[in-house]
């Protein structure tokens, strides 16, 4: 079980942001990182996926981790870089391995589409840590990959059907409605369980709503296309969807430019979007699934650091704050259904509900 590490460490000291520069170093040689105040003993670099920094969501918090990593001292901003991927992710592999070849102590991949590539590569640094978010490189030759045993690889998963289950509900009791809508990136097993979870949500308050459903496409691109995702986005509205979830990532800001011209709802997701789209489009935003990406990276150099890495899977679900969802909107998310979301969400800790991961069961 992954332990929640942030709230131990001490804040040491407030640092600058990691250089935006594809492939840059993460900060000036010398005192940047906090010198005697930080972890100089390891170097820490991340892989984006598609869409990059700027996303405001998948990748974005995966970097917010790594911030607070630095600001709290668990490595120094001097020792830490990024590699942002092209616009089709053909570069993946040779990111980490370009990270793995430059002696970083851990390398992050954001996304699942790493779990192959460093599935083949880990094996030839055994001296090295290597991190998946959302990944399945530990799952070896039971998923169609080479390597079982993986000692220094972990997988950093997330029960985000639950934290899509406290969504839904919010959609329904807001709208008291007949109709919402789900939109997701790539089709597949990981965003079914954003869809399995907000389908659940809301038919636990509604169970005669309906739920419209809608995938931007079968591969990676699909998360970083937004003129299909406010198309798609804009259909739902037009066919009476009053409010809709967006799991697609940078796709995603599509779905906030559909809300603004049809005047109606939309819910975030991965980070709190409410906090980072536009005023116009700030007072549509009712709530955000919180996926805490940022959580997992924290947690993962924390392990490096203190010499505890956990090689395998860590799952992070509503129990150990791997999830949650947003209170921003105060003005839309009244103080009522935020009570009625919360006892829900106590109720699934308690194991009183059963979150589906599959659409199908649902």
């Amino acid at each position: 079980m992954a332990r929640s590490l942030r709230a131990f460490a001490p804040a040491l000291v407030a640092l600058s942001l990691v250089a935006a520069a594809c492939g840059g170093d993460g900060g000036a040689a010398g005192d940047g990182g906090g010198g005697a105040d930080c972890n100089q003993d390891i170097r820490v670099g991340m892989a984006l996926d598609i869409g990059g920094l700027g996303d405001k969501s998948f990748n974005d918090a995966a970097n917010r981790g790594l911030q607070d990593a630095i600001a709290d001292g668990l490595v120094c901003e001097e020792n830490t870089e990024f590699i942002e991927a092209d616009a089709t992710g053909s570069n993946r592999d040779a990111n980490v391995q370009a990270l793995a070849d430059g002696g970083y102590d851990l390398i992050i991949g954001v996304g699942f589409a790493f779990s192959p590539g460093i599935n083949t590569i880990a094996p030839d640094y055994p001296e090295q840590f290597f991190a998946v978010v959302d990944g399945f490189a530990t799952c070896g030759t039971a998923c169609d990959l080479p390597n079982d045993d993986l000692t220094n690889v972990t997988d950093l998963t997330f029960k985000e059907n639950e934290g899509s289950f406290l969504v839904g509900a919010a959609a329904a009791l807001k709208c008291g409605c007949d109709t919402i809508g789900f939109l997701g990136g790539q089709t597949g097993p990981l965003i079914g369980k954003f869809e399995a979870g907000y389908v659940a949500g809301a038919k636990y308050i509604n169970p005669d709503i309906e739920v419209l459903v809608e995938y931007i496409g079968d591969d990676t691109s699909a998360f970083n296309d937004p003129t299909k995702g406010q198309a798609l986005s804009t259909k739902m509205y037009d066919q009476g969807a009053e409010i809709i979830y967006h799991a697609a990532g940078a796709s995603g800001a599509g779905l906030f430019n559909a809300a603004v011209e049809a005047g109606k709802l939309a819910i975030g997701v991965d980070s709190d979007q409410y906090q980072l789209v536009s005023a116009e489009q700030q007072p549509l935003v009712l709530t955000s699934m919180l996926k805490r990406v940022d959580t997992a990276v924290y947690d993962v150099i924390a392990q490096v650091g203190e010499g505890s890495f956990e090689p395998g899977a860590q799952v992070f679900g509503l129990a150990e704050e791997g999830v949650d969802y947003s209170k921003s909107n105060t003005a839309e998310l009244t103080e009522d259904i935020v009570a009625r979301l919360d006892e829900i969400k106590q109720m699934i800790i308690d194991g009183e509900i059963t979150v589906p991961e599959d659409p199908a069961e649902v």
